[in-house]
């Protein structure tokens, strides 16, 4: 059994329909140091990154911390947006996000379950830093909850999940906090 913690990203310099890849802000790098303070001594374990620089940022306190590169994943990234237009996306996102995943299309589920196959092929405990979606993609399935989101996931937060004879199961709950998804 691998214990799987899921890192949302600190906060980014920009939401979802202001940059289509942002960074951290000040407030998301001083996030991402009080995480790798709680995780620190929890391993090494092997580090996942989404490839967005958020999450880059965000993993970069505990990878130094640890001597170790993180394994860029695109599966853990940010839920693809259908378009690269700004006003568009944020759009999009505001229409999807209050959706149950059996009512979206094809692309989604795509994504969705290659997300769900990457955490499922992680054998060891491991450090994922990704995204609110994501996070909620990986409590959705370990509580068979078909809603995209099924909790708010605060910047920085930890949840954590068994990666258990092929199936995922809750832990913990990382912290949660009402937040503009960034």
């Amino acid at each position: 059994m691998a214990t799987l913690l899921l890192v949302r990203h600190g906060k980014a310099a920009a939401g979802f329909g202001a940059h289509l890849d942002p960074g951290l802000d000040d407030l998301g790098r001083r996030q991402a140091a009080a995480t790798a303070r709680v995780l620190a001594p929890h391993g090494p374990l092997q580090i996942y990154s989404s490839p967005l620089a958020r999450a880059r940022e965000t993993a970069s306190p505990l990878t130094e911390r640890w001597g170790s590169e993180p394994i860029i994943e695109p599966r853990v990234s940010e839920i693809p947006a259908p378009t690269d237009d700004l006003r568009e996306r944020s759009a999009w996102l505001a229409t999807v996000m209050p959706q149950r995943w059996e009512n979206l299309d094809q692309r989604l589920h795509l994504w969705r379950q290659a997300l769900l196959d990457c955490l499922l092929d992680m054998q060891d405990d491991s450090v994922v830093f990704c995204h609110f979606i994501a996070i909620n993609v990986a409590v959705g399935a370990a509580t068979r909850d078909d809603r995209m989101i099924c909790f708010r996931p605060d910047n920085g937060s930890v949840t954590r999940l068994a990666n258990h004879d092929g199936n995922l199961r809750l832990i913990e709950l990382g912290r949660e906090a009402e937040t503009h998804v960034n």
